[in-house]
């Protein structure tokens, strides 16, 4: 299996930084209850010095989703919409061990991570491009959307859609579940310092991982020079 952004995506926005990981053996057995508060803790004590709104990296995800027509406060990244509701409500839901932990990791370095089951996509490639129309996205409530032309999304080799307005919102279809044992774990910054940014972020991901399920993992910062990803078995 192949995960890229397409080049169209590197051309608009060349200050995208972004890095992807691939985990097998993943249950949902582990507890990452105390790891996840401590990320947790940290965006917290940040959110109290500042709103969310002020931070860089959520402004650089905004001024991205002007560019492709969005409106950004009213279809906000994920991180974003983790880090309002962190203020909020005190807390983030609890999902599943690995998104949990990826939620917190989320709040506290501020940029998207997507998690997503791999037994899920349809291979060989699962790309980051705009739509062309006829591709399917699964909502949470099972509902069936069709992304508009142009809207930045993951589409697999079989033309579903794995996210809404690339990083507002994932699909059902391939949400971690207690059935999970393959993920794919993506990481996407646009502010400066990015590169850096998603590099800590990836490596964090990736002992955390070898911590909870001693798993196997495979990882790699993505570039417009080289923006593959290759990972299965």
């Amino acid at each position: 299996m192949r995960f890229r952004h397409a080049d169209t995506i590197w051309a608009t926005f060349p200050e995208l930084a972004s890095g992807a990981l691939y985990a097998t053996g993943v249950g949902a057995a582990a507890d990452t209850g105390p790891r996840a508060a401590a990320y947790t803790s940290r965006a917290r004590a940040r959110l109290a010095g500042a709103g969310e709104g002020e931070f860089p990296e959520v402004l650089a995800w905004r001024r991205a989703f002007t560019r492709l027509g969005v409106k950004p406060t009213q279809y906000r990244s994920a991180s974003e919409s983790l880090l309002r509701r962190l203020r909020k409500d005190g807390a983030l839901p609890r999902i599943h061990p690995l998104v949990d932990l990826c939620n917190a990791l989320s709040v506290a370095y501020a940029v998207p991570v997507a998690v997503l089951d791999a037994d899920r996509i349809a291979g060989p490639l699962l790309e980051v491009r705009p739509a062309v129309g006829d591709e399917t996205y699964t909502a949470f409530g099972g509902g069936v959307e069709r992304p508009a032309p142009g809207e930045v999304t993951f589409v697999d080799s079989a033309g579903r859609a794995h996210a809404r307005r690339w990083t507002h919102r994932q699909s059902g279809h391939s949400a971690v579940g207690e059935h999970t044992r393959r993920v794919l774990v993506v990481a996407e910054a646009m502010h400066d310092g990015g590169a850096e940014t998603v590099s800590e972020l990836l490596k964090t991901v990736q002992e955390e991982v070898a911590a909870h399920w001693g798993a196997v993992t495979g990882t790699a910062v993505l570039t417009r020079g080289a923006p593959e990803f290759v990972f299965g078995d």
